[in-house]
């Protein structure tokens, strides 16, 4: 039994066609009758399927079909242009491949840091002892009164040392430290007396 229009709908190709079951076609013809969307959509399939199946309505001008041929003849990929396709895919998975060797080489040569600070630019001095706290990310000068105030277990090690474990310089303290160093230095070499 017919229920909804889309039902109608879903029917209307095999409606037209003749090829529906008896029982059936009454049903869509009795809902056909009392619905006019549904007869609208039915008509409007066969406008249509007569306008598409009309040969006359398609008039190919004069040598359209030689036109079309060569043209697609021409558009046709020659040997070298798949060729050349060909190989800036391997260029191109070459490039890929060779970025993820990198990368994965220079991940391997430097440690993982602990935190997401940027590493010092420079080298610190080879002897610099550090004090580090135990689940920190970074590592202070020995003398540092901040890291010691916490109250958590420390260790005491070089600054290379908690650099290849993952550590990083705490800004205050290595600014203190460049200062004292800086300070040496102007005295060392009589540029200001202080």
């Amino acid at each position: 039994m017919v229920e909804s229009c889309e039902q109608v709908w879903r029917e209307v190709s095999n409606y037209i066609e003749n090829d529906l079951d008896p029982a059936l076609r009454t049903e869509i013809d009795e809902h056909l009758r009392q619905c006019p969307k549904c007869r609208s959509v039915l008509e409007g399939t066969r406008n249509i399927i007569q306008l598409y199946g009309d040969e006359r309505l398609f008039d190919m001008p004069l040598g359209f079909s030689w036109r079309l041929r060569h043209k697609l003849a021409g558009a046709r990929p020659t040997w070298q242009s798949v060729g050349f396709g060909w190989l800036a895919a391997a260029a191109a998975m070459m490039l890929i491949v060779g970025g993820f060797v990198l990368a994965n080489s220079s991940s391997r040569a430097q440690p993982a840091v602990i935190s997401h600070m940027a590493a010092p630019a420079k080298p610190l001095p080879e002897g610099l002892m550090v004090v580090v706290a135990e689940h920190g990310k970074l590592f202070h000068l020995a003398e540092c009164t901040y890291i010691h105030a916490e109250g958590r277990p420390v260790r005491t090690l070089t600054a290379q040392e908690a650099l290849r474990e993952g550590y990083v310089p705490c800004v205050r303290c290595l600014g203190e430290y460049v200062v004292k160093v800086a300070l040496n230095f102007v005295r060392k070499y009589g540029f200001i007396s202080v």
